[in-house]
């Protein structure tokens, strides 16, 4: 061992460097050096360090080498408890000159918890797997607090809007209990494989196309689908990775009603979704449809805009009622702090139309031309992505500006 340095762990005897037989002073830590080693300490189910994720409360270095350290767990009887604590002590008890580590366990208070989850959803987003979905495919979630409010019928119709403008657009069921996309297209079949990945069944729509999976096509639609959380987020997963897409400018994805589990599944595995939140004009509607945007932002997908269903009835007579109150759309946008994509007033026809399998939006009645600013404005609000990004643009303006000087 050379002269001055002491043994690992402080378990040995270092001697000074002036030929004495006396002991030297031990080198101890810092409070950094410390906390750079307990990021080698990783909470198994958030998937991070406990220092970045904010765990490691308080850190402090006695002159006898005693390291004082607090770490607060997201609940006082987390499972994993002992093998962190483990964990802590290995690290830091193994480091030179520290002679002995006092660890207090704590539990983490609301506003923690709230930063802790927020790092983990983002480093969960920066480690999202690859999909089949192409990186210029522009992907809109709809979604809804509650069930009921014609989520489904708004997600069809938009998508065979945007189709009629020329787009070739994906449609994902992943309402995975309650799918009913397969009726509402009026489309059925089976879902064949290539090279071990599922074809989408295509329906033309004008100049353009829709491919469309849903678990209505591999399922019969009169049984009950009795799966739990981490089935339906596998189903959901292998919908967006082990399908032939294609090239698609657009890929909707019908979402269940709620904040759960195909909800967060869903910003994991594709966290450049960008979320349409559908809402009716009852307050109560609006309240839950908000809870489904906060879902998204803590999961850091963007709320593009709202979507109002069910507003104003007109009746033959050309007399207008609020049959369910009016305004409700533009106080949730208002709330939100997002645009008012469009409200698609209460009619007869999106049901028919609906049960019949022939969407209103192909027709060119009223609703279709609601229908039709509806994917308008959407193309303002998410114009589909050039295929050369700026980096390429830069790239030929390099190339240029170097053929210019050769000149």
């Amino acid at each position: 061992m050379a002269a001055g340095t002491p043994s690992p762990g402080g378990g040995g005897r270092a001697v000074a460097g002036d030929g004495s037989d006396r002991p030297a002073a031990p080198v101890l830590p810092s409070d950094g050096d410390v906390r750079e080693a307990l990021k080698a300490v990783i909470d198994p189910e958030l998937g991070d360090n406990i220092v970045d994720l904010g765990m490691v409360r308080a850190v402090s270095v006695d002159h006898d080498g005693a390291v004082r350290l607090e770490v607060a767990l997201t609940i006082a009887g987390c499972p994993l408890r002992a093998q962190i604590e483990r964990d802590v002590l290995g690290q830091v008890g193994g480091m030179p000159g520290v002679t002995r580590v006092d660890l207090a366990m704590g539990q983490m208070d609301a506003d923690e918890k709230a930063a802790v989850m927020a790092r983990a959803r983002w480093k969960a987003r920066e480690g999202a797997p690859a999909t089949a979905v192409p990186p210029t495919t522009r992907v809109l979630a709809v979604a809804s607090g509650k069930g009921g409010v014609g989520k489904s019928s708004v997600t069809v119709n938009l998508a065979v809007a945007l189709a009629r403008q020329g787009f070739t657009v994906g449609v994902l069921d992943a309402d995975i209990w309650g799918f009913s996309v397969p009726r509402l297209l009026g489309m059925e079949g089976d879902v064949e494989a290539r090279q071990g990945k599922m074809v989408p069944l295509e329906r033309p729509i004008g100049a353009g196309v829709l491919r469309v999976l849903s678990m209505g096509f591999l399922a019969d639609e009169d049984r009950a689908i009795m799966w739990r959380g981490l089935v339906l987020n596998r189903a959901v997963q292998q919908f967006l990775q082990d399908a032939h897409w294609g090239d698609l400018q657009y890929l909707l994805i019908d979402l269940p009603p709620g904040t759960g589990d195909v909800q967060m599944g869903l910003a994991r595995v594709l966290p450049r979704t960008e979320l349409l939140v559908v809402t009716t004009p009852p307050l109560a509607a609006q309240k839950v449809a908000a809870r489904a945007a906060d879902m998204a932002r803590r999961g850091y997908l963007r709320v593009t805009g709202v979507i109002e269903n069910m507003a104003d009835f007109t009746c033959e007579h050309g007399t207008t009622y609020a049959m369910f109150g009016s305004g409700g759309g533009a106080r949730l946008a208002a709330e939100l702090g997002v645009p008012l994509v469009g409200s698609i007033p209460l009619h007869p026809d999106l049901s028919t139309s609906g049960d019949a399998g022939e969407p209103v939006a192909l027709g060119d009645g009223e609703l279709a031309a609601v229908f039709d600013d509806l994917a308008r404005h959407i193309t303002e609000l998410s114009p589909v992505l050039e295929t050369s990004g700026c980096t390429a643009r830069l790239m030929d303006r390099v190339e240029e500006a170097v053929a210019a000087g050769d000149g």
